[in-house]
């Protein structure tokens, strides 16, 4: 069940809970603001103890943690491109995380390039001058891996915080990697 069990905090799906049973007032939803409070002082606090590169790099990994994850339990193994991107969107939109668009599309050569909007972790912020959207990508870099079963690198080129109404990540197959 838990193949974190010698760590206090590995994470393991269970730890979602039984939302049934758990919340059975408040239910399964909440408010985006408790959302963004939670993710922004973490990286305040990882900022401040480690640096702001590092933060990202953290962030990355926990997205890519938590993508990971995502495919296994909500997406499930699929081989089609199409069934994969359809079973992704649905779940993005029921889960209200965002609204996913696939721009382009090149498997072949280990291309694609995604839009978010209405992404939960940056649509509506004020402009920033810089992406904030670094847990996205090890997000789609893991959903992408766990699809393919090739590494992927992405990175996200256009965000709110940058004056851009939606989200767009670029993703490319890492050269000579391949997926644990």
């Amino acid at each position: 069940m838990n193949d974190t069990a010698d760590r206090k905090y590995g994470f393991f799906w269970d730890l979602l809970g039984n939302l049934d049973e758990g919340r059975p007032n408040l239910g399964y939803t909440t408010r985006v603001e408790v959302y963004r409070l939670m993710q922004f002082c973490f990286r305040d606090i990882l900022e401040q103890d480690y640096g702001a590169e590092k933060a990202d790099e953290l962030f990355y990994r926990a997205g890519f943690l938590a993508g990971t994850h995502f495919y296994n339990n909500v997406i499930g193994e699929v081989t089609d491109l199409g069934v994969f991107v359809r079973k992704l969107q649905d779940a993005l939109k029921d889960m209200s995380i965002g609204v996913l668009r696939v721009e382009e599309e090149d498997l072949a050569n280990g291309k694609l390039t995604l839009t978010v909007s209405e992404d939960l972790d940056c649509s509506g912020l004020p402009e920033l001058s810089y992406e904030v959207c670094t847990y996205d990508e090890g997000f789609i870099a893991a959903l992408l891996e766990s699809f393919s079963g090739k590494k992927f690198h992405v990175k996200e080129v256009d965000c709110w915080c940058t004056g851009d109404r939606t989200c767009r990540f670029r993703a490319t197959v890492v050269a000579d990697a391949v997926a644990a």
